[in-house]
């Protein structure tokens, strides 16, 4: 028999009945948050642009702070707009809701940043949404939608287009591709995720980096591809959508050696 769900928690009916809400994930190594000013950053601009009030960052440091010295873990903090009245409207809204979720890290995170991974392409497009553009709001039901046809067709990750036919990003990555001394990441005014590892790597690399619009074949016929997340870290590319790169990873490797120096 179906079990139904009677919620006595009219804070969390807005999130779970209007995806009202926004979250980061994060990297925790022995008990530190990694890149943790960029992850809070990102929340701050995100409550401003959704119009939500912040939450209690010091307690939620200290709730970070307290998390157990070993190991890797991944740690998704979720803020969601407050009760408030029936419907779309925001006015009387109370303090935001704060859910801190632990769970174990993807091992196979590792094995992809040492050997490459092969990137598919995601025949399900994004749409575009300059509204939400960059934010990771709790309503990800495009990437429900991309990681089922990643699952159904045995792929491990794939380059999602928008409906012009650009490249946006991977279904949980952002990406980035180097042609000779140039390096470039998909611009993302329209959808996709401001990632904090892609802030990472654009304020390492500095000019150097070019935000553009581009199609598939460009990326395609670079001469190094990369993924970042929180997670995963900084991941090469050995193939996208069939066509083989070559296998130089040189500054995917030296990216990645400057972010294992930091916390």
């Amino acid at each position: 028999m179906q079990n139904i769900l009677h919620s006595q928690e009219p804070a969390l009916s807005r999130g779970w009945m209007l995806g009202d809400g926004h979250f980061t994930t994060m990297h925790a190594r022995r008990g530190r948050v990694r890149l943790w000013p960029l992850h809070k950053a990102r929340l701050i601009d995100a409550c401003q642009r959704l119009h939500m009030a912040e939450p209690d960052w010091t307690a939620i440091e200290a709730e970070l702070a307290a998390l157990p010295d070993e190991g890797d873990r991944v740690v998704r903090l979720t803020l969601l707009r407050g009760p408030g009245g029936r419907g779309y409207g925001i006015a009387g809204c109370g303090d935001t809701v704060v859910a801190l979720n632990v769970s174990p890290f993807p091992a196979h995170y590792l094995t992809w940043r040492e050997q490459g991974i092969d990137l598919g392409l995601c025949e399900g497009r994004l749409g575009s949404s300059s509204l939400l553009a960059g934010l990771k709001t709790v309503n990800r039901l495009e990437q429900v939608l991309l990681k089922a046809e990643l699952e159904a067709r045995e792929l491990p990750e794939g380059v999602v287009l928008n409906e012009e036919g650009t490249v946006m990003e991977a279904v949980t990555a952002n990406l980035f591709w180097r042609k000779g001394d140039a390096v470039f990441t998909p611009e993302l005014a329209t959808g996709g995720v401001h990632g904090t590892l892609r802030r990472w790597v654009i304020s390492e690399l500095g000019k150097q980096v070019q935000e553009i619009s581009a199609p598939l074949e460009t990326l395609q016929q670079a001469d190094e591809v990369w993924l970042t997340n929180a997670l995963m870290g900084l991941v090469p590319v050995r193939t996208v959508a069939g066509r083989d790169l070559g296998g130089d990873f040189s500054m995917t490797r030296a990216l990645q050696q400057r972010y294992e120096q930091i916390d």
